[in-house]
């Protein structure tokens, strides 16, 4: 992990990209109901809160083991959201 400014940078382009992925399949599909796809952007909305607020937190013992968790959380939790995006009718 280079820093915690990058980490920042990687939650926000990749729940950012997931929300745009949303916007983009809503603009396709107009005939379509959004509920699902706005329920999986408010998601992605609060996995940005909670990671921006674990990258936050200040009395974390081992920082390098916290960064890394928070990143591999990043990982497992954008893929979950990416593979609602393509289960929408």
């Amino acid at each position: 992990m280079a820093n915690v400014r990058n980490l920042k940078k990687d939650i926000n382009y990749v729940l950012g990209d997931i929300i745009e992925a949303v916007y983009i399949w809503e603009y396709a599909n107009t005939d379509k109901d959004t509920k699902q796809s706005d329920a999986i952007i408010d998601e992605a909305i609060e996995t940005f809160d909670e990671l921006i607020a674990k990258v936050n937190a200040k009395n974390v013992e081992d920082p390098k083991a916290h960064f890394k968790a928070i990143n591999q959380e990043l990982e497992t939790r954008g893929r979950a959201l990416i593979e609602k995006i393509n289960k929408l009718g």
